[in-house]
């Protein structure tokens, strides 16, 4: 299969049990390829669950879901040596992030010390445990989730380790239409037990090459650096996108470009996926937060004032 139907391919197969949020599957599959990691944030019962497994069943990869509390520790994430008696030795039995797909569910329940811990995971594909540096699987994905109407026990993550996250989006609710359907889907049994894998994970190492390979021109990187930097002197921001966010709107245009069958980037990929790679990363001065601001306004106004290239 060319790169365009292999991801077409595997969107196909999660709509089958996500309906209605052909975008948010979309976006999701755009960072996935492009090797970044995704937050959802949405009220509960909108299928933040129920996409993660889709896709991991799709794709016939690992899949691990943590459910992130206050109690919860490094170690539970990440692993931990424990002494075997029988031949005096430590023996590392390796924690949950050893997988393909991890799902952080509820992520901001956590400690921050907690969180931290998938910092080096996410950022170097690698954790240091006991000394030893252990690399994670090549398709190391994060799909994280936070409720952003709950704030009592929460930990709101820090501007660190929202960085880390190639994009943050919504999935919302469906129409009345969809909704119908939905119930209808699941009158008998969950749509996720009727899905098979559809690509392998080497499917998805090639498909990974492919996305690279995706041409984008000097003047569509000189567009996105000029968004980036835009977000540095824009009014109202603290602190604007770093560097790391220019290359996540790279990576997930490239993506998107490939979704639709393109050998180049256009602005138009830029531009659908600017908000949810760039919003979440700017820190807002409390004058702006008071007047009702919010950073997506403020990537939004910033794409109607750069130049487009022609």
């Amino acid at each position: 299969m060319s790169g365009q139907e292999t991801i077409q391919a595997i969107a196909g197969n999660i709509a089958k049990v996500i309906k209605g949020q052909a975008q948010a599957i979309r976006m999701l599959l755009a960072a996935f390829v492009s090797g970044g990691h995704v937050l959802l944030e949405d009220v509960p019962g909108t299928g933040k669950t129920t996409l993660a497994k889709a896709l991991a069943k799709s794709i016939n990869a690992d899949y691990h879901r943590v459910q992130f509390t206050p109690d919860l520790l490094p170690t539970d994430i990440l692993g931990v040596s424990v002494f075997n008696q029988r031949d005096q030795n430590f023996h590392f039995h390796p924690g949950p992030v050893f997988t393909n797909i991890l799902l952080a569910d509820e992520i901001n329940r956590a400690s921050p010390r907690t969180q931290s811990a998938l910092l080096e995971a996410m950022a170097e594909a690698q954790v240091s445990i006991d000394g030893m540096v252990r690399p994670l699987d090549r398709l190391f994905f994060v799909i994280a989730t936070q409720n952003p109407i709950e704030f009592h026990g929460t930990y709101p993550l820090p501007e660190a380790q929202l960085d880390r996250f190639a994009m943050l989006f919504q999935l919302g609710y469906v129409d009345g239409e969809q909704e119908i359907e939905i119930l209808s889907d699941q009158n008998e049994r969950h749509p996720l037990e009727t899905i098979s894998p559809v690509v392998d994970c080497e499917d998805i190492v090639a498909l990974k090459q492919k996305v690279s390979r995706v041409r984008i021109s000097e003047e569509m990187k000189q567009y996105i650096v000029t968004i980036i930097r835009s977000t540095r002197t824009a009014s109202g921001i603290v602190n604007g996108a770093s560097p790391r966010a220019s290359l996540a709107l790279m990576k997930t245009a490239q993506a998107l470009a490939l979704f639709d069958g393109l050998e180049f980037v256009t602005p138009d990929h830029i531009q659908e996926i600017a908000v949810p790679v760039i919003a979440h990363r700017l820190m807002l001065d409390s004058q702006t937060r008071f007047s009702g601001a919010t950073a997506r306004d403020i990537v939004e106004e910033i794409l109607k004032t750069v130049a487009v290239p022609a």
